[in-house]
């Protein structure tokens, strides 16, 4: 056995095929999709969406503030599972240590936010103040395999099923978590009915894009959500929606900007969008007056771009007199994720980095943005979801922007070199630290 393999011994070290197999375990919910299980879809669909989640949350089994009485000793149980002392030590040193050849320099921002702090903080609350109830969450409680996988050992069933979510498994009585990315109307509704204990984690800055689109719905605008159609943050968004359309990225947004602009193929559109707007969505109608929102994780400078393009043709198209009665716009870029993309566009401008190391789930969307900035600048960079990916034999199992995961042989080069960090929002700490040790060992050993 070679030296580095002994070192490496006593550690989980996992090969590409069972960790995938890990990961599909813990991420056995089955993605949102934008058709709900049966028993959802006989909810019918409220009239003002706002002010039903209202009423819902007015009722008492809805919470939303944690429990009280269990946060200090989970405040302790989340210090010493996520927290690191080789990260504390990059803050205290202005973000840059070295060890042996290896200089790490740390993104001003990183890492979890206080709305994925939040959540996780009120899942293990939850386990804690309901020790004998069956405890159920209707998705991944973040972007992140460890700590869904935590959630697995405490025995918080993922709701599955090969058609959707299975709600037959929910009982009267039983507690239901809803994520950080908050949940559909439809969903919310249908635990109402249930009589079941709703523990609900939505960021606030999720509900803040919910306020945003019932602005439009009462305006009578479609919303334009960017964002992806088959996130579970997006689907949630769009539940609170009188009409909408999803565009995931400038290329769909000009395409709809253009038909705006001069019209075109409806059929063409519908086909183009045929998974991405509302039921009877009709672009020559619902077209006409619209406002623009944002899944909270998307590349923040391209939600930007989006609405000054937007705002423009709706300008060319009805003129300045008109332009607040056909289009609106709310800040609702989340302010970690702006932090972040800002401070990985900082570190990308130091030219000696030999590539960008990003943390954090594969399915992490505000991860991926992350991902996509020094790739826009001509840097390297390798997106990993775990320590585990880097290998003893100096290879790194990374996802690539367009999504695969693929092998780099070799990623680490013998002699003095100095690499960027970072991590997603639903990242911890941990995490962080144990991908940079793994790199020290491996180098010292080239």
């Amino acid at each position: 056995m070679s030296g580095i393999s002994l070192l490496f011994a006593g550690l989980i070290v996992l090969n590409y095929n069972s960790i995938d197999a890990l990961r599909i375990q813990s991420s056995r919910i089955l993605r949102y999709s934008l058709r709900m299980s049966t028993e959802s879809d006989i909810i019918p669909k409220t009239l003002n969406p706002r002010e039903e989640r209202r009423r819902i949350l007015k009722t008492e089994n809805y919470n939303r503030m944690g429990f009280k009485e269990e946060k200090q000793d989970v405040k302790a149980m989340m210090t010493k599972e996520f927290t690191s002392p080789l990260v504390a030590e990059l803050r205290a040193n202005g973000g840059v240590i070295t060890r042996g050849d290896v200089t790490v320099k740390l993104a001003e921002f990183y890492g979890f936010c206080w709305g994925v702090e939040r959540a996780i903080a009120m899942a293990y609350e939850a386990r804690s103040h309901f020790p004998d109830k069956t405890i159920h969450i209707t998705n991944e409680i973040i972007h992140n395999p460890q700590v869904n996988e935590r959630l697995l050992e405490m025995d918080v069933k993922f709701m599955d099923g090969k058609k959707g979510k299975d709600y037959s498994v929910v009982n009267s009585g039983d507690v239901v978590i809803l994520p950080a990315f908050g949940a559909t109307i439809q969903e919310m509704q249908l635990l109402d009915e249930k009589k079941v204990q709703i523990v609900d984690t939505t960021c606030p800055w999720v509900s803040k894009v919910w306020n945003a689109v019932d602005s439009h719905r009462a305006a009578g605008q479609t919303s334009v959500i960017h964002g992806k159609y088959s996130h579970e943050e997006t689907i949630a968004t769009a539940s609170f929606c009188e009409e909408y359309i999803i565009v995931k990225d400038m290329e769909e947004a000009q395409y709809v900007a253009n038909y705006i602009a001069n019209g075109g193929d409806k059929e063409e559109f519908m086909r183009k969008f045929k998974n991405a707007v509302s039921a009877g969505f009709d672009p020559d109608k619902h077209l006409t007056k619209i406002g623009l929102a944002n899944q909270t994780t998307m590349y923040k400078r391209e939600t930007k771009e989006i609405g000054r393009l937007l705002e423009v043709t709706m300008l060319k198209k009805y003129g300045p007199a008109d332009l607040a009665q056909h289009y609106a716009e709310f800040d609702t870029i989340c302010d970690a994720t702006q932090e972040r993309q800002d401070a990985v566009t900082d570190l990308v401008a130091h030219k000696d980095l030999a590539f960008v190391l990003v943390v954090g789930g594969f399915d992490s969307s505000n991860t991926a943005h992350l991902k996509e900035i020094p790739h826009k600048f001509g840097v390297e960079s390798f997106h990993i979801d775990r320590a585990e990916r880097i290998l003893p034999d100096n290879s790194i199992q990374h996802r690539t922007i367009e999504g695969e995961v693929v092998v780099t042989k070799d990623f680490l080069k013998k002699g003095p070199i100095t690499i960027g960090v970072t991590s997603g929002a639903s990242t911890p700490d941990k995490s962080m630290e144990d991908a940079l040790e793994r790199i020290f060992l491996i180098h010292k050993l080239l």
